[in-house]
């Protein structure tokens, strides 16, 4: 997830510095520089975003799980005293 969100965060943010600087008709190099700068600065907060992201999915998805568990062993559990 990091890395789509690093992807999708640093060509956004190349193509909005591209395109402002070819509405502003500024000097290429400059624009250049600049919409690198912003592509690597957006990727790493993409990439962070990513792993934060990831981090809730999984502990969410390990909190369900773990609660189902206990579900499923509790009725095992009633289910077995009853047929006693």
């Amino acid at each position: 997830m990091n890395r789509s969100y690093a992807l999708s965060l640093g060509a956004v943010a190349m193509a909005v510095v591209t395109l402002r600087g070819i509405v502003r008709g500024e000097v290429v190099s400059e624009v250049v520089i600049e919409s690198i700068v912003v592509l690597v600065v957006f990727a790493l907060l993409g990439w962070m975003i990513g792993e934060i992201a990831d981090h809730l999915v999984r502990t969410d998805v390990e909190a369900r799980y773990r609660s189902r568990v206990a579900s499923f062993l509790k009725e095992l559990d009633d289910a077995a005293e009853s047929k006693e």
